[in-house]
């Protein structure tokens, strides 16, 4: 993989946070100047908007955003930020009283957002949200103690633990993808975690190709997009060769210009352009974590 032709990609399309976190990726610059980019995304009550999540155009905080500034927190390991703490505080203060987030809170301005953030109940907690956003949490809590023994974790883990253990059918693809996200981070501290994971595991094929039912014809759901990395829970429920098909694909899906691209709906210009730096940043992390680089 050429790297100068994905640093020309990334200057040319993707938002400066995504260009610092690449940078990061290939050693090129420091955990300093990818979390003051992160900053830009952060409002005074500890929360993130203004597009962190790039279908979610709100200035105000929101849970959809919350869940991608834990992945930078988790990539500047070991270094930590007391904004990885002071987040999850916002989250406690937003917590419904089962313990789950809702979707979204109200949108202050509903332009070049998705719908489905726009129609979100507050009020309501949402196994989806809470899910990426404790595990995502969890993977930070592996080197910040702060985060490890916050009281939000602890009661959003409690809640996707119950949450799983009710489930009577096949949730909506990415609430189980969400959920598996979860039980894989937290299958070493919690007992009930690896049965549940094997309850999940049967409403995913055996190719680990899943229709995103109500998203665009070609929007799927692939087998490392539940199990991404190496050395995780979650890739047990795989077999080599499967795993194997769908890094070639992965890597086969690099565009001309040297970037990837992403196959669901574009709400906004501005979102599917941010999109397409964000998911190359993943798409270089998977590759060369599974030594395919």
């Amino acid at each position: 993989m050429n790297i100068d032709q994905l640093n020309a990609f990334m200057a040319g399309h993707a938002r400066n946070l995504d260009r610092r976190r690449f940078q990061l990726l290939t050693g090129q610059t420091d955990t300093d100047a990818v979390l003051s980019a992160l900053d830009g995304y952060r409002n005074p009550d500890g929360g993130y908007g203004w597009g962190l999540e790039p279908d979610l155009r709100s200035p105000e905080s929101q849970p959809g955003a919350a869940l991608h500034a834990f992945e930078v927190f988790e990539e500047v390991a070991p270094a930590t930020s007391p904004h990885a703490a002071a987040l999850c505080d916002w989250l406690d203060s937003i917590t419904l009283p089962d313990g789950g987030l809702p979707f979204a809170l109200p949108l202050t301005v509903t332009t070049a957002s998705a719908p489905w953030w726009q129609g979100a109940d507050p009020t309501a907690s949402a196994l989806q949200i809470t899910a990426i956003s404790a595990a995502s949490a969890h993977q930070v809590a592996a080197h910040d103690p702060a985060v490890a023994a916050h009281p939000w974790l602890a009661r959003a883990t409690d809640y996707c633990l119950n949450a799983i253990d009710a489930m009577t059918e096949a949730p909506f693809a990415y609430v189980l993808e969400f959920a598996v996200h979860f039980l894989s981070a937290i299958h070493d501290t919690r007992p009930e975690a690896p049965d549940l994971l094997q309850k999940l595991a049967k409403w995913i094929p055996a190719d680990g190709r899943l229709h995103v039912e109500g998203g665009t014809e070609d929007e799927h759901l692939l087998p490392l997009d539940f199990a991404p990395y190496p050395g995780t829970p979650a890739r047990a429920l795989f077999t080599p060769d499967v795993i194997s098909a769908d890094l070639d694909r992965l890597a086969s899906q690099q565009q001309e210009d040297g970037g990837w691209t992403v196959e669901y709906a574009k709400i906004s210009p501005a979102g599917a352009l941010e999109w397409r730096g964000a998911i190359t940043v993943k798409a270089v992390e998977i590759l060369r974590r599974n030594a395919r680089l």
